[in-house]
């Protein structure tokens, strides 16, 4: 009788996973040319075809050269394409791969192929050595760093050249971008455990597992945008050493940096370099290609620091869906050095090189790329990166301390209010927010970041606009005037206004957002060096009188943002009539609104396809959670932007999209799948609505400005 032999699955399944894995690089150089494949960037960069070759070398040099009687496929590649391994003899110093025109492309895909048939036959002898095991394991994980490397190596490449070549069609990412989620998440710190000590494969310099105290913090639930970039340059964030590591302040002015790697501005627009070619920056993307220098200015600039890697390594293994794009976009750079645990010990054998002997000098980086492949990325994993360099797919998460000492006092008070207007709010039949309650720090961030998306058109429309009247608008402030602005926020629009009344006497923003106010008037101040600026916290729905030693000349209102939409109407004629009474006769009003118009346009500008907007409304339960100890499920509510014809509004909604309950305070607060939260309404004007209103309220319209469509106005009203 003859024996039947049955397949080992193991062997199959360890088959499956090589080809797969070793088929990706293959791909990737699909549709390259022999000239693509063979030329090198840069000394950090390497050829298409190196990579190509290197990692069967790998697979030659770690596994299948162990056979005493081993032949290799050629000697001569034991020279050419060994990287680092002193142990594995001579090799061509890296920035000289690129002088190698031999062996051609196809001989190393015939190496390539003919490594391949000997690992599968190595494979099918079923090796049960836990060394050979895992320097197998090694082999595939390598080969995936390389699939990740010849992405950004030929991305560099393509770089170099004045044709701004795309390399692909379509954007070789291993998953799609996550929406915004808004807001920190707040974590209590105490004695964690970070490092790998779980089973699966890890590198070793991800381990061992070990104890680290963490002090309280805080980690932004999204990754910086290419619109916070922007407005780091636009306030001259490359210019000011004192944001900059001093070895980072010398390569800036050394490499004379001024924007992320591949950025480019042309007549006023910024531009990037990417995989696909040239294209126009997407505000609302996470920035890309940033060294661990110009991270930590950012972070800086913007009043937060960089994550450690035991910080971002507890959140992202605490709270993982609490963030977006934690891995799948950009690695991110943290304020660690990359060292080793306390008591690493490297791979037994040659390949004790691969991290034993490289830890100094670096930083680490968290998370995942784009380019990283499915599968290879891991919480504990450990990537790292000279601090300035920033040809690799790098970004950034900003962390802050939760122990920074604030004003007590004025915390207090607004803590209080907002705990009574989401009480009061939440206890009526239509649960309800105030909208001034969106504006914390992180608000007015994403607000910011909704104001250069495509379909909100209202702010691109109306700085048109302002600077188009500039002259007209300020031509009857007088000397001396004084310019009061309600609910300032980054106070943008006020410059406008600012360089075409060159006599103006003082600035007085008001707004309810103390960090927002004072960022500003630093800012207004260190560009106005001879304004008087003077800020004012408060509430503009409960207006104070203004200082009493501001200069003598006429008073000026500003509220531009259509913000005066946001208030019912009766709350709007008595906003603008207490502002009457505060600013006194005499004085002038210059109104932003936004017009009505096609429904289709508005929804759009209200519910963006990047879903900042939805972050932006979502992050109120953000706030409350961390500002009043609240506990709303905000994966439970999602956003709802809705015409309302008859109140002639846009309405905003956080809809239950199951039954859910939340607690502020000591009030139980209950929400039925499909009930809403009505956090804002922006009622869109017409000319007469506009004069309607204004004579309520005590003012007299003198003129009426409109852009052209989507159309706003600025309404001037005198008192």
């Amino acid at each position: 009788m003859n024996a039947r032999s049955e397949p080992d699955p193991r062997v199959a399944s360890d088959v499956a996973r090589f080809k797969s894995v070793r088929a990706r690089m293959i791909d990737l150089a699909e549709g390259l040319s022999a000239e693509d494949l063979s030329a090198q960037s840069m000394a950090d960069c390497s050829p298409g075809k190196w990579h190509l070759a290197h990692t069967s070398w790998f697979f030659e040099a770690m596994i299948l050269s162990s056979d005493p009687g081993y032949q290799p496929v050629d000697p001569r590649f034991q020279q050419l394409f060994n990287s680092y391994y002193e142990a594995l003899g001579e090799r061509v110093r890296r920035d000289q791969r690129g002088l190698m025109t031999r062996p051609s492309v196809d001989e190393v895909l015939a190496y390539r192929r003919e490594i391949d048939r000997r690992m599968v036959a190595w494979l099918a002898q079923g090796e049960t050595s836990g060394h050979q095991r895992y320097l197998f394991e090694l082999g595939l994980h390598h080969d995936q760093q390389h699939q990740e490397l010849f992405l950004m190596d030929v991305l560099n490449l393509m770089s170099r050249s004045p044709l701004d070549p795309a390399a692909y069609e379509i954007e070789p990412r291993a998953e799609t971008l996550q929406i915004r989620r808004g807001g920190t998440v707040a974590f209590d710190g105490g004695l964690v455990t970070i490092g790998h000590d779980q089973a699966g494969f890890a590198f070793d310099n991800e381990g061992p597992a070990h104890r680290v105290w963490l002090e309280p913090f805080a980690l932004a639930a999204d990754l910086v945008t290419n619109g916070d970039w922007i407005a780091f340059i636009q306030d001259g964030g490359y210019s000011r050493s004192d944001l900059w590591l001093s070895d980072g302040w010398a390569t800036v002015k050394a490499e004379g940096w001024t924007a992320p790697l591949y950025w480019r501005l042309a007549d006023g627009d910024w531009t990037v370099m990417g995989l696909t070619g040239r294209k126009p920056v997407d505000p609302a993307a996470p920035v890309r290609h940033i060294s661990f220098y110009e991270a930590d200015a950012f972070a800086r600039w913007a009043g937060k620091r960089l994550p450690s890697e035991a910080e971002w390594e507890h959140a992202a293994a605490s709270s993982p869906d609490a963030f977006s794009n934690l891995a799948g976009e950009v690695w991110q750079w943290t304020s660690s050095a990359y060292a080793p645990y306390p008591g690493f010990q490297p791979t037994p054998g040659t390949a004790a090189e691969y991290n034993g002997k490289f830890m100094a000098n670096q930083m680490v980086l968290r998370g995942g790329s784009l380019a990283t492949p499915p599968g290879h990325d891991r919480i504990t994993y450990r990537n790292f990166f000279y601090p300035q360099q920033r040809w690799a797919f790098m970004g950034l998460r900003l962390a802050e301390d939760r122990t920074v000492a604030r004003d007590a006092a004025a915390d207090d008070a607004q803590t209080a209010a907002f705990r009574k207007d989401m009480i009061e709010g939440l206890s009526r039949a239509q649960k309800a927010v105030p909208p001034k309650w969106f504006y914390d720090a992180d608000g007015s961030r994403l607000f910011e970041d909704i104001t250069v998306l495509p379909e909100y058109y209202p702010t691109r429309q109306e700085m048109a606009l302002l600077r188009d009247r500039a002259a007209e608008l300020t031509a009857d402030f007088g000397p001396d005037a004084v310019l009061v602005e309600f609910g300032s926020g980054a106070s943008e629009k006020t410059r406008i206004l600012l360089d075409a009344a060159t006599d103006l006497g003082a600035y007085v923003p008001l707004d309810i957002s103390e960090s927002a106010l004072m960022d500003a008037a630093i800012r207004v101040r260190d560009d106005y060096p001879t304004l008087r600026v003077q800020p004012v916290l408060g509430d503009f729905e409960h207006l104070a009188p203004l200082p009493e030693d501001l200069p003598s000349g006429r008073r000026i209102g500003f509220f531009p943002g259509s913000t005066i939409g946001n208030l019912q109407p009766d709350e709007a004629e008595q906003f603008l009539a207490a502002a009457r009474r505060m600013l006194g006769e005499g004085a002038l009003f210059i109104l932003g609104v936004d017009l009505v118009k096609d429904p289709a346009i508005l929804v759009a500008a209200y519910d963006d396809s990047q879903g900042v907007t939805a972050a932006f409304n979502r992050n109120v339960l953000i706030r409350a959670n961390h500002e009043l100890d609240a506990d709303f499920d905000v994966d439970a509510f999602v956003h709802r932007a809705v015409w309302n014809p008859d109140a002639s509004r846009m309405e905003m909604h956080l809809q239950a999209i199951a039954p859910t309950t939340a607690h502020v305070g000591d009030r139980t607060f209950r929400f039925m799948t499909g009930e809403t939260i009505h956090t804002e309404s922006s009622r869109k004007f017409t000319p007469e609505s506009i004069q309607a209103m204004a004579a309520a309220s005590g003012w007299t319209v003198v003129r009426i400005d409109t852009s052209p469509a989507p159309s706003v106005a600025l309404a001037v009203l005198r008192a």
